[in-house]
């Protein structure tokens, strides 16, 4: 885990990225909306995704999913429409763990040596490769076509007669068969378009437990009806088919936690996942993000995660946890580098942005993580999140530049950022299974703001207007000026409640903090109101002033984002001050000296 460095991931949604087709047919076929390929990640895209400040890209729906399209040439077998999301189906439905999705080859025969030169071409452009691994759940009809000598698909050796056994990969209905849930609000597989599709109900004998656990046999509409859960070992009453892992293992190191598992019988599910992930990694990629992973044990993640850090001691290893009671387990019990930081972070500057959340809240969320925070991946945007831009968020993706600064610059986290976000995309199309505000994963479809940038496979931003270079080139300012400072990687201070109490004119709609290390000291202020500037005489406590070795005297501070603003930082007697003027969502981040 890297914490020299701010750690910057730019999540590609894979067949989107490279999708010039404008068409954005509700339903389209691939042939009809287009898709992108790996292929498409040229040279030139990747540089240019370098130099934005990006240290690492997650190619997200890259291992081989469940979708509509004929690949039985290539010896695939063909998915049900009433177990597959959309056309181009969900990325969460994974079919075949040791292949990539056919769609995002040129020649799908030659799919995976095609991934590999992707690989290839990311770490040649300074880029290190993320993928998806999805551990909950697989799809309904998984068919591995590329398995390892000796590795079995999951399923393939299950007693089916019970409902559950320690060594079996799902869980089973014994006496029902499947049935496919019952449609509502007009909704129809490929929206009523069953040409050449079969019409019949998906079979499947005995009944397995659904993705997120529901145990019908036929599924709500609502469950994730197009996946199966795995089964790790946890019985039907919720208690653990194997050893607990001690509660003084959270202080130990992955070696150790190893160790503890070497001996101990695991179940049959853990060694198949660990071996996955194993093989991604003798394959060529950095790290994993993994999907709802609260969701599984925490001591198959410690048995997993020992296992990469044995192998790859540098991977990066970021998971989807949504309950705060439960981030510190899966960091150190866990071992996971890095969880989203959604409930607590950003769902308190999704308040801020939208106008009725208070600033006072977020050095309070701050300081109740300080113990783990750089463990707190930052994010205003990712594939299940609304677009920025979309009118069911904030209808500007301006009005989030405070907030982008507050994600970036708080804390030595890694930021997470979603292609498009950078110039603006509002995610405004009816794709299909996918709706509007968010950018469809079920869908093939056309990104237009990013296709503007792309600007026919230039990479130039050739198209963009006015507004939407300026966007980009703010979120390229601000993410190579925090990938360069050792201020971020170092001490934080809140200084909003100080000005709070002692200062005229500042209020809950402007947030200030500091950062600092040895060769660095920055002031960083933040406007999150949309119509209103501010004045006022911010002030820095004597603690701090102390810490920065400054006697009383005039201090020049250079502003560093937009390098327009020159200012004085004045101490009297031990106290800091500096008058600042902050437009409508403008952020100011002063450097000392």
């Amino acid at each position: 885990m890297n914490k020299s460095q701010k750690q910057i991931v730019y999540q590609v949604f894979t067949r989107l990225f490279g999708n010039t087709n404008t068409t954005n047919k509700p339903w389209g076929t691939k042939e009809e909306n287009g898709v992108g390929k790996f292929s498409d990640f040229s040279d030139r895209a990747l540089k240019e995704i370098k130099e934005l400040g990006v240290t690492h890209i997650w190619y997200t729906g890259v291992p081989h999913h469940a979708l509509i399209g004929d690949y039985t040439d290539y010896g695939i077998s063909n998915d049900h429409p009433g177990v597959v999301k959309g056309r181009a189906g969900s990325p969460y439905a994974v079919k075949d763990y040791y292949n990539v999705n056919p769609d995002l080859a040129d020649d799908p025969g030659n799919r995976l040596a095609e991934f590999k030169a992707l690989i290839n071409r990311s770490h040649a452009a300074g880029l290190k490769v993320i993928i998806d691994i999805v551990p909950n759940h697989v799809a309904r009809k998984y068919e591995g076509t590329n398995n390892p000598k000796g590795v079995s698909d999951f399923g393939a050796n299950d007693d089916t007669t019970v409902t559950y056994r320690k060594h079996n990969n799902f869980y089973y209905n014994p006496q029902d068969s499947f049935s496919l849930p019952e449609w509502r609000d007009g909704y129809l597989p490929l929206g009523g378009a069953l040409e050449g599709q079969p019409e019949e109900g998906f079979n499947e004998t005995p009944a397995k437990w659904t993705g997120n656990g529901s145990r019908l046999s036929q599924p709500d509409f609502n469950d994730w009806y197009e996946t199966v859960k795995i089964n790790y070992g946890v019985r039907p009453d919720g208690t653990k088919d194997f050893q607990e892992l001690p509660d003084e293992y959270a202080q130990k190191n992955c070696s150790q936690h190893l160790a503890f598992w070497k001996e101990k019988e695991k179940p049959d599910s853990w060694k198949k996942f660990r071996d996955i992930a194993l093989y991604w990694i003798d394959f060529g990629v950095d790290g994993f993000r993994y999907d709802m992973a609260e969701m599984v044990p925490v001591e198959f993640w410690s048995f997993m995660n020992s296992s990469i850090k044995e192998r790859k001691p540098d991977a990066f290893l970021l998971a989807e946890v949504y309950n705060p009671d439960l981030y510190r387990e899966f960091i150190f019990k866990g071992k996971m580098d890095y969880l989203y930081d959604k409930v607590t972070f950003y769902d308190s500057l999704k308040h801020i942005m939208k106008g009725y959340g208070w600033t006072d809240h977020m050095p309070v969320v701050q300081r109740d993580l300080m113990d783990i925070e750089h463990h707190m991946l930052h994010f205003l945007e990712n594939h299940d999140e609304q677009r920025i831009a979309s009118p069911e968020f904030l209808g500007d993706a301006a009005i989030a530049k405070p907030g982008m600064v507050v994600s970036a610059t708080m804390s030595t986290s890694p930021i997470l950022l979603y292609f498009g976000q950078e110039v603006g995309e509002p995610a405004s199309e009816h794709a299909g299974f996918g709706s509007p505000s968010r950018t469809s994963i079920f869908d093939y479809i056309g990104v237009p703001n990013h296709q503007r940038w792309m600007n026919n496979k230039k990479f130039d931003g050739g198209q963009l207007t006015e507004k939407e270079k300026q966007l980009r080139l703010f979120y390229k300012n601000l993410l190579n000026f925090c990938l360069n400072s050792s201020a971020l990687m170092g001490a934080y201070q809140d200084i909003h409640y100080y000005n709070r109490d002692h200062t005229e004119f500042y209020n809950h709609r402007v947030l200030s903090f500091v950062r600092w290390s040895e060769n660095e000291k920055l002031i960083i202020i933040a406007n999150f109101d949309a119509n209103d500037s501010f004045a006022f005489d911010l002030k820095l406590p004597e603690n701090i002033v102390r810490e920065w070795g400054l006697e009383d005297g005039d201090w020049p501070l250079r502003e560093v984002l937009y390098k327009e603003k020159q200012n004085t930082l004045s101490v009297t007697q031990g106290t800091g001050t500096t008058r600042v003027a902050v437009a409508p969502l403008e952020s100011l981040i002063y450097s000392l000296g």
